[in-house]
């Protein structure tokens, strides 16, 4: 239920620091047992009826908003002294509750990957079951079920074809073992069409048990340890919420589930990380663990926007708030629960091999060539040999595209909140390409001792020159994609781009398109890694912090590759895992 400063109890069974994605149903399942004592602190508020959140299509209203911790990557080098913006929800629900709604499946040839990195038990074959368990696919009537081409939901042995795309499904993309176009799944709910995220599905069905609190504009300010054996003891929290410092004792555990960015900066707020971070600013060492904060990663994305032909529906009225668009959309939603504004992002999705530099490239010997040309530092030789291992796998692509029925504009300078402000007139569809596996590497470090200063966050986009190399391929084979049919009896011929600089016919061009206009996916991951400790580790593969024994870490940062998809259904599939780990040693003792 939801507990107010008042309410609040002197000690609880388990304290959880996010109520986001994994936070909440991490929550959920250990308060499943009446007699377990639950706290969730999260630092944002409660916006179950929020229409930005709960109606789909407003979804870009939230990032620069009080729904988003607003933060922003230092200068990056190879993207030429940009600063990135990195969206992270900041509201009851996390991320889940104001990302752009697209349900991708991860490859398990990624996922086993992690388990080949010595994290015994993370293969796909343990995944899978809870990758399935957190969610329901809804599908269409017959006929709209045929023309998406979603014959794979009933015949998982049956290959699909995408709309838009002659990139066929080579199976199931739920399967995850699958490449070519799609129609992908949105995390809506069917009959409202609402936005179904953490808050709505894990959360408000069982916010009144009354062993479960919750505690929104909780912001945590450290833990506290004791010494125990060998291993330290969390003992307590301190956070902030309207003004006041507080604290709560913890009597089993405390589970970090506050993101890429803020679970490293609560373990270096507390002394846990590479004391060069929190000695300077008088923060007392309790572990000395280097990795803390490391081996960040996410995905860059970047789009061409095509003019269409006379009578091509999109959705270019809505994104430019004109009124008329406005009016009819929103009457269609509220009395029919029809039309535009019951559709987040992205609705076409596909993984796919990597693109040749030209039409008639070998694909596997160029992709080998690259490989070999770009080898490992000694540093990050075993991540960077399981990432050649994957894009080897022949079941997994070097790249994804998706297609947006509205142009973007990547043209503004960091003062914009999205790639959705300043937009010309017309009608466009854009096609857009995003990084499967990223080599990459960077870091996220406080810089401060107060709580309202946000971290140094720099994922040093493209360091490894394999990125751009991959993505650059990806992005020239747009212009051939948008040439090809069925998409090209849709673009007007000779009709207005994005941009005057938006072609990109060669490779060079489209390296240079992607150093001035590439953004975040809003993916990062990897910060506090699920890795040996001398490979890079924060984490074991019981999710506990090295050198304590009973703090956990549960979100997107222990991954230790990220994954080839949006990060949604793997922090889900995490969270339904890492709860039943956390029951399993709890009778263990």
């Amino acid at each position: 239920m939801s507990t107010s400063t008042t309410s609040l109890a002197s000690s609880y069974d388990f304290v959880i620091v996010g109520g986001g994605t994994s936070g909440l149903t991490v929550a959920n399942r250990l308060s499943e047992d009446s007699k377990t004592h639950v706290l969730v602190l999260e630092a944002g508020g409660n916006h179950l009826t929020d229409p930005r959140v709960i109606v789909p299509a407003l979804c870009m209203q939230a990032p620069g908003s009080e729904l988003d911790w607003q933060l922003m990557t230092v200068p990056q080098e190879q993207l030429k002294d940009r600063k990135i913006r990195q969206p992270q929800g900041r509201l009851l629900g996390g991320s889940s509750g104001i990302n752009n709604q697209a349900f991708i499946s991860p490859s398990s040839t990624g996922i086993d990957a992690w388990a080949r990195l010595s994290n015994d038990g993370w293969t796909w074959a343990t995944m899978e079951p809870y990758y399935r368990k957190f969610y329901t696919l809804n599908v269409p009537d017959e006929a709209t079920s045929r023309h998406l081409g979603l014959d794979y939901i009933t015949d998982t042995d049956k290959a699909a074809r995408g709309p838009g795309m002659k990139h066929g499904m080579t199976g199931d993309p739920f399967s995850c073992r699958s490449m070519g176009g799609y129609a992908n799944a949105a995390t809506v709910e069917p009959s409202s069409k609402t936005r179904s995220y953490a808050a709505t599905a894990y959360y408000a069905p069982i916010s009144q048990r009354t062993n479960l609190s919750v505690m929104t504009d909780a912001q945590v300010e450290k833990i506290d340890f004791t010494e125990g054996d060998g291993n330290v003891i969390a003992n307590a929290l301190h956070f902030n919420c309207e003004g006041k410092s507080f604290r709560v004792e913890v009597r089993k555990e405390v589970i970090l589930a506050a993101g890429t960015f803020q679970s490293p900066k609560i373990l270096e707020l507390s002394g846990i990380g590479n004391p060069q971070i929190p000695m300077p600013l008088d923060i007392p060492v309790v572990i000395d663990n280097k990795n803390i904060g490391e081996n960040l990663q996410d995905h860059l994305m970047t789009g061409l926007s095509f003019e269409v032909n006379n009578g091509v529906m999109t959705g270019d009225s809505l994104m430019r708030q004109e009124p008329k668009a406005i009016a009819a959309a929103t009457d269609m939603y509220q009395n029919h629960k029809a039309g535009p504004m019951t559709v987040g992002g992205i609705a076409s999705h596909a993984f796919m091999p990597m693109a040749g530099s030209n039409p008639v490239s070998d694909i596997t010997a160029e992709l080998q060539e690259l490989l070999q040309k770009y080898p490992a530092d000694a540093k990050n030789k075993v991540q960077h040999d399981a990432i050649c291992k994957i894009l080897q796998a022949p079941d997994e692509g070097t790249g994804a595209l998706f297609m947006f029925l509205a142009q973007t504009n990547l043209h503004n300078n960091e003062s914009a909140k999205d790639y959705l402000q300043n937009l010309q007139p017309g009608s466009f569809i854009s096609l857009g390409a995003c990084q499967a596996h990223v080599f990459s590497r960077g870091m996220s470090h406080i810089v401060s001792k107060k709580l309202s200063e946000a971290p140094k966050i720099d994922p040093r986009y493209l360091s490894h020159p394999l990125d751009l190399e991959l993505l650059a391929r990806h992005v020239q084979f747009l212009e051939r994609l948008a040439r090809s049919p069925p998409i090209s009896s849709y673009i007007k011929p000779n009709g207005k781009r994005n941009h005057s600089t938006a072609y990109v016919e060669d490779l060079a061009a489209a390296k240079d398109y992607i150093r001035t206009r590439a953004l975040s996916c809003y993916h990062p991951a990897g910060t506090c890694a699920m890795l040996p400790r001398n490979e890079g580790g924060v984490v074991d593969n019981r999710l506990i912090v090295y050198g304590t024994r009973n703090v956990r870490v549960v979100d997107a940062s222990i991954m230790p590759l990220i994954p080839r998809s949006n990060l949604q259904s793997t922090v889900y599939a995490v969270a339904e895992r890492a709860a039943d780990l956390i029951r399993l040693d709890l009778i263990e003792g």
